[in-house]
């Protein structure tokens, strides 16, 4: 169950998308102006007067259709010249303390309430844009995009340059916003024909309100919406802008070895261009880019046969990349990953050498993007990088240095053609490649999607075919394909999948996938209770089933059971309920070799969540489960605990902590450093020990915002993972645990004299950041990171002791400055 919604029409509706198949809907014609406005919220040029009102919002939430009420209604006034549109408006409060503000750094909703603009300039019911304005005059802006069989999704790491301004008012607020014909994409037409919609958050209250009403037992939220007509051919303009940057870094390890500086400085310069190729797509590109300021990763002690997938917080990676997500193809962490020879250095000395240097990240040389979507509704997405060739440098004892190859040139790509249908269906090619030089193989995986939806927006039927192919000494490929169906609008909604993947499908030269030779049937049914009554909001109820058995040759792996309930109280509380079972089963991962397998106990977790009223000063949000394994009566407790505390529009702190101890845990005897070599005795006899594992996180925010463009921020992280075993077992041929016979001395001295299993990880890092908005689309930054890593294999027991130690372990400390300054050709032309 997740804490934190994805984005503002998530939750909006619930964590579940929905929207209105009406016979009617709204529709308005924006009026021409050639007035000069000043963006400042006031509403006081005379050409205002003439736009149309768009007025009379119907409530989504918390009573389905329910009309405003007139004490806290909403106007909002749509003018266009040849330059963009301007949406002006007014949101009024019988009492002004129900406002909600908070001053949260742009692109975050907070604790506020807002004003947003929904077009789908396509009308293809599809892609959308989204912009949005708080009180205090703070930004947001999102691309809403298809998300797999379940409507539309959001993504909030696109931005635009467009301007805005909000003022509070003596009977609530006001705003303007101009959106530049360069921030919107659209086809080239004698009139333009948009969806639009507008949404309205009263925070304190739980209102949510649309312009064109929502039914939420419909799928889908921009099939939703009403229609903008802008009467006037419109051209569109040329789109082209300059990001030049420079930063400066000072960092220092004490490494206090002789010949190498505990501190170092380095000084970068690059530039990302933005340029319209037409009306319809746009070119990205970053050359000579500089990512050293973004967030730091959540390390975690990873005990699993499966790398760990970690967030991509690199903006050039995650803004406008929705066409490159389909078919979950791009992993883009995969560009400057550590090299593919990183571990193989150390095996290329002799005893006289050793090693100087062995840079752990891939150089990322350039970058470009190519994406957009014709008059006929055609996306196309085209992206590549290339990456440095990387080299370790090694030393013998006489001095002389010698450098070996750990990572090729390396160039990636990935080509996107995804064609809107009727009925908000799309069919979508993708195909990935990565191409590197030398001796070292290549890798190309190219896939074929369809979604489909019938004329009244309730049935849905979806399906994939893949093919991966491995171009080295010998050619493999694998092949990836499956489907399903489902009901998705009204208040019963299901779907039904199955997925099969053969033993040789690979993507994870550029995407990301644990494991393949599987085969997984997939069910889900769930129902909505949307209607209010007098002491519930909204109740939702979901059942998930998962089917998996191994491709080759056909085994059962697993058979998963899962419920959850969710309930909104009349004063905003949540509380929720879920349930997870399995019988036995077998897992053909664990045991890290192929064709061996480890009979898997039943289990059952039963859990429960609360999350207090957001929108006060204070919120809390719960959650704690129980768990337990038939195997050794394994039991697994989880607790998690998230306080936010406002406390005025300016300062918040946030704290969460999880704690989450299993004993008697089985599995197979591994540490976060060892590549999971450690439980394989003699090349054939396989280990599994029986353990107690404890994981601790506690994660600290702290935020002040100076104004609405100004801010500071603190983010402190402290994980604990440490594992004790108590006692050995060899994993036979049938899948069983047997003990180590009382004679056999030599997995005993293997297990004893060599090796500690256990493990104690500690990792603790902060990330400070100075940010300050200048100019539209321009920054001045300063960010402050630490980095503590420390991994051992004698246990620390106790949270605080373990903390003390990381703390006063070697720690690496950065300081940087960055201003990056946003160029339009078409202002620059003007100035001119």
């Amino acid at each position: 169950m997740t804490t934190k919604f994805a984005g503002m029409l998530i939750a909006l509706l619930g964590g579940h998308f929905f929207a209105c198949a009406q016979t009617e809907i709204r529709k308005i014609t924006a009026t021409k102006t050639n007035a000069v406005f000043k963006i400042d919220g006031m509403l006081n040029e005379p050409a205002w007067k003439t736009a149309p009102v768009v007025g009379k919002f119907i409530e989504l939430r918390p009573v389905p259709f329910r009309k405003e009420d007139s004490a806290n209604r909403t106007e909002m006034y749509i003018l266009y010249n040849n330059q963009g549109v301007y949406f002006g408006g007014y949101c009024y409060e019988k009492n002004k303390d129900s406002i909600a503000t908070e001053l949260i750094g742009r692109d975050n909703f907070g604790n506020n309430d807002f004003i947003g603009v929904v077009l789908d300039t396509y009308l293809d019911k599809i892609n959308g844009f989204e912009y949005f304005v708080t009180p205090l005059g703070e930004q947001m802006d999102a691309k809403a995009i298809p998300q797999d069989n379940n409507g539309n999704s959001e993504d909030f790491s696109w931005n635009s340059v467009w301007q805005s301004a909000c003022k509070m008012q003596p009977d609530g607020w006001s705003f303007e916003m101009f959106l530049p014909y360069s921030a919107l994409r659209f086809s080239k037409k004698d009139i333009q024909s948009w969806g639009l919609n507008i949404v309205r958050r009263r925070n304190k209250s739980g209102q949510q309100l649309f312009w064109n009403p929502i039914d939420p037992k419909v799928n889908g939220f921009l099939t939703q919406e009403g229609l903008l007509t802008i009467p006037d051919k419109i051209s569109p303009p040329v789109r082209l802008s300059f990001s030049p940057y420079f930063s400066s870094y000072v960092n220092n390890y004490p490494y206090n070895t002789a010949g190498v500086k505990n501190t170092t400085n380095a000084f970068n310069g690059g530039m990302d261009i933005k340029y319209g190729i037409n009306e319809s797509f746009t070119l990205d590109a970053t050359l000579v880019p500089d990512f050293g300021q973004t967030q730091s990763d959540n390390h975690i002690l990873n005990l699993t046969p499966f790398e760990v997938k970690y967030n991509e917080n690199r903006t050039f990676f995650t803004e406008g990349t929705e066409l490159f997500n389909k078919g979950n193809l791009f992993y883009s962490r995969r560009i400057g990953a550590p090299p593919i020879h990183l571990h193989e250095v150390s095996g290329k000395l002799d005893s006289t050498q050793h090693i100087v240097n062995n840079p752990s990240e891939t150089k990322l040389l350039n970058a470009t993007k190519i994406s957009g979507r014709n008059k006929n509704k055609l996306g196309i997405g085209f992206f590549n990088a290339v990456t440095e060739t990387m080299y370790a440098t090694i030393e013998n004892d006489q001095g002389q240095k010698q450098k070996i190859e750990t990572n090729p040139l390396t160039n990636y790509n990935i080509l996107v053609l995804d064609q809107s249908l009727k009925n908000n269906s799309s069919v979508t090619l993708v195909n990935s490649n990565v191409l590197r030089n030398g001796k070292d193989y290549d890798a190309n995986v190219t896939a074929l999607l369809f979604n489909l939806y019938d004329k009244k927006n309730k049935w849905n039927l979806y399906g994939n075919g893949y093919s991966s192919t491995i171009f080295s000494n010998t050619k493999s490929t694998g092949y990836k394909y499956g489907g399903g169906f489902g009901k998705v609008s009204g208040s019963f909604i299901f779907s039904t999948t199955v997925q099969a993947i053969d033993d040789k499908f690979n993507p994870n030269d550029l995407g990301i996938q644990f494991y393949n030779n599987n085969i997984n049937t997939y069910i889900y049914a769930g129902y909505y209770f949307t209607k209010p009554t007098k002491w519930y909001n909204r109740w939702f109820n979901n059942f998930n089933f998962n089917y998996d058995q191994l491709y080759v040759p056909r085994s059962f792996q697993s058979v998963k059971f899962n419920y959850n309930t969710n309930l909104q109280f009349k004063n905003l509380w949540w509380i929720g309920l879920f349930a997870n079972a399995s019988p036995k089963g077998n897992d053909f991962y664990e045991p890290r070799v192929a064709g061996r397998f480890f009979r898997t106990p039943s289990y059952f977790t039963i859990g429960t969540f609360g999350q207090s009223n957001n929108a006060k000063r204070y919120s809390v949000v719960v959650t704690a489960m129980f768990g337990n394994t038939n195997l050794f009566n394994q039991h697994e407790w989880y607790f998690d605990f998230t306080q936010i505390m406002r406390f005025n529009n300016k300062i918040s702190i946030s704290h969460y902590i999880n704690l989450d101890p299993i004993s008697n845990n089985i599995g197979f005897p591994t540490s976060n450093s060892d590549n999971g070599a450690d439980g394989i005795y003699n090349n054939s006899t396989l280990l599994f020990g029986r353990r107690n594992r404890m994981t601790v996180e506690n994660r600290l925010n702290f935020k002040y915002s100076f104004n609405n463009k100004s801010y500071i921020t603190m983010r402190l992280r402290h994980y604990m993972g440490t594992v004790t075993y108590k006692e050995f077992f060899t994993l036979n041929a049938s899948g069983n645990l047997d003990a180590i016979p009382a004679g056999n001395n030599g997995i005993k001295q293997y297990i004893s004299n060599n090796h500690n299993f256990d493990n104690n990880y500690n990792t603790f890092n902060i990330d400070m950041v100075y940010s300050w908005r200048f100019a539209p689309g321009s920054e001045f930054n300063v960010v402050w990171k630490n980095g503590i890593n420390t991994f051992e294999r004698d246990v620390v027991n106790g949270y605080f002791k373990n903390f003390n130690n990381t703390i006063a372990a070697p720690q690496n400390n950065s300081v940087s400055v960055k201003v990056l300054y946003y160029i339009d050709y078409l202002q620059l032309r003007k100035k001119k």
